[in-house]
């Protein structure tokens, strides 16, 4: 079992940030978590780019040799891995892996609101994991987000992608308790749920058995907002509202990225 690995435990669930850049990931590191993830939706982002259409190849894989092989564990978000061609698919992996990264997200959601065959993912799965066994492979399932009859179809798609080989799954969008607990129930793998405000609280997951918390784009979002919301207060002529002390300084961001 991998270091990644053994954070996912049931119960006691990984809480998983995701950060977008260097800074970001730095950051939090300094907070102490010991691994952090790759938001799909901030690298595109930051990079003026389309989120989830497999546009920030070249972004991500890059931002994994940045941050990889640092004093944390990095995850690092692929989208569908950037390709239908499973081999291909694969040796993007290995480049992440030789990069550093420790984990990957796989999702089998497409641009276009629909999901892809199963099989294919799991050709995918057998194929990144056959490439880079050391590897942690979350296959995510959008069911969720895009499917019909969400619960057997989340069933029967997280069934076939741990026959694959996924070393854990996530299922983003499921949010009811029960039905996180009935999944936990049939899985042999770590689940992974996103947090979602107004959402189930960590403990409460914990308590039906989740491994692993992902943050996803949140922090990103919140960034951005604050942000915008600063610069809008300004130039209206009244005081930001954000809180002056937890902003870090120029100094302290140049300390953090010099040293990281």
């Amino acid at each position: 079992m991998t270091a990644f690995a053994a954070l996912h435990r049931p119960g006691t669930p990984l809480l998983l940030p995701n950060a977008w850049d260097g800074a970001s990931a730095l950051a939090l590191a300094e907070q102490g978590f010991a691994a952090i993830g790759t938001t799909s939706l901030g690298v595109a982002a930051a990079a003026a780019l389309p989120d989830g259409e497999g546009a920030t190849r070249g972004e991500t894989l890059r931002l994994a040799r940045l941050l990889g092989g640092r004093p944390f564990l990095l995850s690092v978000d692929a989208e569908s891995g950037f390709s239908d061609d499973p081999a291909e698919v694969a040796a993007y992996a290995r480049a992440l892996q030789d990069a550093g990264a420790t984990g990957i997200n796989l999702e089998d959601g497409r641009p276009d609101g629909t999901l892809a065959p199963a099989d294919l993912h799991a050709a995918k799965i057998t194929a990144v994991k056959d490439t880079a066994p050391g590897l942690f492979v979350n296959a995510r399932t959008d069911t969720y987000w895009l499917g019909g009859d969400r619960a057997a179809q989340t069933q029967a798609r997280l069934d076939a992608y741990q026959r694959a080989g996924a070393d854990g799954v996530f299922v983003p969008g499921l949010s009811d308790l029960a039905a996180i607990a009935a999944v936990v129930r049939d899985l042999r793998v770590p689940l992974n749920i996103l947090y979602r405000p107004g959402g189930p609280g960590v403990a409460e997951l914990a308590a039906v058995g989740v491994a692993r918390v992902s943050l996803g784009s949140l922090l990103f979002r919140a960034a951005l907002g604050a942000a915008l919301r600063c610069a809008e207060e300004i130039r209206a002529g009244s005081a930001p509202s954000v809180p002056a002390e937890p902003i870090p300084g120029y100094a302290e961001v140049q300390r953090l990225t010099a040293s990281g």
